[in-house]
């Protein structure tokens, strides 16, 4: 494992450090990908410096395979060097406690996991998505029992609200069971969190690991010339032909020129603009191939941006008629 090929950053105000981009398991681990590439992905990422590797039960497909393959795929050797996450509060089996984040559900999920996942416990466990039929008290108490019972040894929440944000780590501050990380959506194409969340994340000392920084690929050089047969825009997967608008390509094809002019492709342009932000702790990339996580981890030799470069950026995503 190369330590030195990218930077690490602390999470909120913890103890702990990630890479500044990390690996996500959702779309390219499960039963439709042969578990040599699988292997594969997951070795280069170790060689890349990547010791993050974030998962979620429902991940797959089918769900809980991408836990599956990581468990059966992951050197037991290097437990100690790597960060390793799950989620809760997905759609998992039938009947009443199947989902959400009751008690009885994430207990029971978790446990799920990490039989799958062939671990005593995870780095960090977290709730994958608000649940406003449980009450927010119920759904700390059990991320701090979470961690008391040894099954994680940090918790996080995802896609939550700012003020939810907020409840939380205040309620988790006071069960002594610090709230330490958020994972929001973020990207060029999407920076609501601006707005609000990462102020609160800031002033209650929380990390913030976001997830699709790339725009589930609209931010790469894929696009450039339309559609292509086999993406997931193409085939609907997760993208939609109807988000590949034409002030969208315009704003991308802007992109391309300026990361042209940085040495980039998109895709290392838009990662390191994410990673601009000091409160941005690390960003999730998938990859379908080593090659392509390669690429992407390239992004860290580029990370520094003049005020002019950022000016330009706001200034196209504007004349683009895109949210900036």
């Amino acid at each position: 494992m190369d330590y030195d090929r990218q930077p690490y950053r602390r999470c909120g105000r913890s103890g702990l450090l990630l890479p500044a981009v990390s690996l996500g398991l959702w779309h390219n681990f499960g039963e439709g990908k042969p578990l040599d590439s699988q292997r594969a992905i997951l070795h280069k990422a170790l060689d890349l410096g990547i010791t993050h590797f974030d998962i979620a039960d429902r991940y797959g497909p089918p769900i809980g395979a991408a836990e599956a393959a990581f468990g059966r795929i992951f050197p037991a050797s290097l437990r100690d060097e790597a960060v390793v996450t799950t989620k809760g509060s997905n759609p998992m089996w039938d009947g009443p406690y199947g989902k959400g984040n009751s008690r009885k559900h994430l207990l029971a999920t978790l446990d799920r996991s990490l039989a799958r996942l062939g671990l005593d416990y995870v780095d960090i466990f977290y709730l994958h998505r608000d649940d406003a039929e449980t009450p927010l008290e119920e759904q700390v108490a059990t991320l701090d029992h979470i961690v008391r019972t040894g099954r994680a040894l940090y918790v996080g929440v995802s896609n939550f609200s700012p003020e939810r944000t907020a409840e939380a780590a205040r309620l988790l501050r006071g069960l002594g069971t610090p709230l330490v990380v958020h994972q929001p959506q973020y990207s060029l194409l999407n920076r609501s969190i601006e707005e609000s969340l990462l102020g609160v994340l800031e002033r209650e000392g929380v990390g913030c690991v976001v997830y699709s920084p790339l725009a589930q690929g609209l931010l790469t050089d894929r696009y450039l010339d339309g559609i292509p047969a086999d993406s997931r825009a193409a085939e609907g997967r997760f993208l939609t032909a109807d988000r590949v608008t034409p002030e969208v390509l315009t704003f991308v094809r802007t992109l391309a020129e300026l990361a042209g002019s940085r040495g980039q492709t998109v895709a290392q342009l838009a990662l390191a603009w994410a990673l601009r932000d000091p409160r941005i702790t690390s960003v999730l990339v998938g990859a379908s191939s080593p090659e392509q996580l390669e690429a992407n981890v390239a992004a860290v030799d580029r990370l520094d941006f003049t005020g002019d470069e950022l000016v330009a950026i706001d200034q196209a995503a504007k004349e683009a008629g895109i949210h900036a």
